[in-house]
């Protein structure tokens, strides 16, 4: 049995409000950016995480384990990521989108990992690029590492080369994990320095420390809330007001490996 349907009910729907970054929606229990976002440069139109993802539970689990070729819970991560992916950007693009002021984005990629061996296959390329049926024929491998060493946490457009120039292309930017936002927001720089007109990114797992501060007792406190697929961090603040269709509910639809419930082209 695929873990995706189990997965549901241990993710929990990012949200602004008080004492939550408005940037990254990170956990700050204060007004204003967090330190990460205070201290990174800011190249990206819009931020969307998709879930938060706690340190040493389900998600973050998966997120580490879909990457690892010897790992059994490789497919059922894989799956997992991939539904993920595919559904909130059937249901959220066009709030991402109106939060950017573009009113669609043509070209689709990812987040180049700071490993370069890594990288050269890495899983998030096909979930993206084959996978997800809302991206995959907009998918394109813009940014690859360069030589240049990345050093975790800072702000360096210099640790990505792109494959080509773009022509003022408004471009989604995918990445499965953000911690501090410094690849991300590295990776949209990068991009904008090609030629984009404009890069937004959507995040698989928005990642939290529940030992930090206040977290637990806030997590505590929003885990009633649990996952709503059917509004993102955006439209449910009214960043993006657009009408969107119906979410696809989790885990509806198929084998852990078919996607034809969140296909949006013919």
């Amino acid at each position: 049995m695929s873990s995706v349907p189990s997965g549901v009910e241990r993710l929990l729907s990012p949200r602004h409000g008080p004492g939550v970054c408005p940037r990254c929606l990170n956990l700050t229990g204060a007004a204003g950016l967090c330190r990460a976002c205070r201290a990174n440069q800011h190249h990206l139109a819009a931020v969307a995480p998709i879930s938060y993802s706690v340190g040493g539970e389900w998600l973050h689990h998966v997120i580490v384990s879909y990457k690892r070729d010897a790992d059994p819970s490789v497919p059922d991560a894989l799956a997992a990521v991939a539904r993920l992916c595919a559904e909130f950007v059937c249901a959220h693009e066009r709030c991402v989108a109106a939060a950017s002021a573009v009113p669609e984005f043509q070209l689709v990629t990812t987040v180049p990992s700071a490993d370069p061996l890594r990288d050269l296959h890495h899983p998030l390329r096909r979930i993206v690029g084959e996978l997800a049926a809302p991206t995959r024929d907009r998918y394109e491998r813009l940014l690859v590492r360069s030589q240049t060493p990345a050093i975790p946490r800072v702000f360096d457009p210099g640790r990505y080369d792109a494959t080509r120039t773009l022509d003022g292309e408004a471009v989604l930017l995918v990445d499965d994990m953000w911690t501090s936002g410094a690849s991300a927001e590295s990776a949209a720089a990068a991009l904008l320095d090609a030629g984009a007109s404009a890069v937004a990114a959507i995040v698989v797992a928005r990642h939290l420390n529940r030992g930090w501060r206040e977290n637990d007792r806030w997590l505590r406190g929003r885990a009633h809330a649990g996952f709503d697929s059917s509004s993102c961090a955006l439209c449910a603040s009214g960043t993006s007001l657009t009408t969107k269709p119906a979410a696809a509910r989790w885990g509806d639809g198929g084998s852990s490996d078919d996607y034809s419930s969140v296909q949006t082209r013919p």
